[in-house]
């Protein structure tokens, strides 16, 4: 009796023990649609007033968990959200440790401001209450995502997104084509077999609404979260990559018109949400993958007048370290096969080509605009070095922002364990 009771207690234990070590995926959102509709920011200048709204705004969390480890990855549908906000979520969330929780968002040039732009008199006019709701959104939605977590196993992949989706507006070619998926898949229960959350990683502006004509939306990213939940059931997450100088929605037409419409956004987020479920759709199917995250602080100096008077005017209290130099959180993940990097702003293609061709995976992805968004990151060569870059070089914190970033990263990614 007492052997089999031995046996029973062990069986139980090693039980315990896989379940501990599986790995584990949930996922929440939130609706962050301002009511009454607040003004539009497309970037520095003066929100324009919205009339009507195409879609909503969503914050979007998506949990992982293997041992001990668990990672929360958020997206926000707005134009930037920088990590004086961020943080304050983290200081909410007490179910995942801070530094491992990346904040990113979609890019869209249809949402409220989350800057907190100032005037040429210093006034800003973002929307502060707003924005506080929004950080308790964020870290309800990372709360739910963790009650929800449920045994899984994982799709990874990545490969060119076929169509007319994006390009590069100073020069057509020059531009990432490449689309990478994470999918989560529930491995028990009565929708075993099914997306639990399906994330897809593209390089892209989310600007075929704008933000000069009074209409608030996700723009592209919508119809992307429509298409792929109708065709999985499980919820879509973006996470925009190296859009920087200028990679935009293929918008063009014959004649050099343009589509700037819902219905192309519904175009557009449809063939991005129908590619993504095509290029993971053969995947194989990986139990029980490992899950490895790193965190490091990463230091930039701000050279540009115009990004310094926005930090130290903005309402939001952005905090600065030492003299005229910003911090910000720097993330590498494992999950499986693939390997991420965090990009704090907009990085041009050529550093998300350079730093993509230096990770130790074969599914490289880039989160653009995660846990920062310092505007353009330009190399030393790029910075105010053509015509055609002198907007995005004076909207840069300054000429080795891209360069810090290149050389911390790829310390990060030398320091950090191969994806297995």
């Amino acid at each position: 009796m007492r052997k089999l009771f031995l046996i029973v207690l062990v069986l139980s234990l090693v039980t315990r023990l896989v379940q501990a070590q599986s790995f584990r995926a949930g996922a929440a959102l939130r609706v962050i649609t301002p009511n009454p509709l607040l003004p539009i920011s497309g970037g520095i200048g003066t929100p324009k007033k919205a009339t009507e709204k195409k879609g909503d705004l969503f914050v979007r969390a998506f949990v992982l968990e293997k041992g001990t480890t668990r990672i929360a990855i958020v997206s926000v549908d707005n134009l930037g959200w920088p990590s004086v906000l961020g943080n304050k979520s983290r200081a909410l969330i007490k179910s995942v440790p801070p530094g491992n929780v990346l904040i990113g968002a979609t890019h869209t040039h249809s949402g409220p401001d989350a800057y907190g732009f100032p005037d040429q008199s210093g006034k800003a006019l973002a929307d502060l209450p707003y924005l506080e709701k929004c950080v308790a959104q964020i870290a309800e939605a990372v709360e739910e995502a963790v009650k929800n977590l449920q045994p899984a196993s994982l799709k990874v992949a990545v490969g060119e997104a076929k169509g007319k989706i994006a390009f590069n507006y100073y020069a057509a070619d020059l531009y990432d084509p490449r689309c990478g998926v994470i999918q989560a898949i529930a491995a028990t229960g009565v929708n075993k077999g099914k997306p639990i959350v399906t994330l897809v990683n593209y390089a892209i502006h989310p600007e075929v609404i704008g933000s000069g004509r009074g209409i608030l939306s996700p723009d592209l990213c919508g119809p992307l979260y429509d298409k792929i939940e109708s065709k999985t059931g499980g919820m879509a997450i973006f996470m925009n990559g190296a859009q920087g100088g200028m990679v935009t929605a293929d918008v063009r037409r014959e004649g050099g018109t343009e589509a700037n419409t819902w219905e192309e956004c519904i175009r557009i987020g449809e063939l991005l949400g129908d590619e993504a479920l095509r290029i993971v759709g053969t995947a194989p199917t990986l139990e029980n993958p490992s899950v490895y995250c790193a965190t490091r602080l990463v230091e930039f100096p701000i050279e540009s007048d115009m990004m310094k008077y926005i930090i130290k005017n903005s309402p939001l209290g952005y905090k600065l370290t030492g003299s005229d130099k910003v911090t910000t959180q720097l993330n590498l993940l494992n999950i499986g096969p693939a390997q991420i990097l965090t990009v704090p702003g907009e990085a041009l293609p050529n550093i998300g080509y350079y730093v993509k061709r230096h990770m130790n995976t074969k599914f490289p992805f880039l989160f653009g605009l995660t846990n920062d968004a310092f505007g353009y990151m330009l190399t030393k060569v790029d910075f105010n070095s053509f015509k055609r870059y002198e907007y995005i070089s004076r909207t840069s914190l300054g000429e080795m922002t891209g360069e810090i970033y290149m050389e911390q990263a790829l310390k990060t990614v030398a320091e950090s364990p191969k994806p297995e």
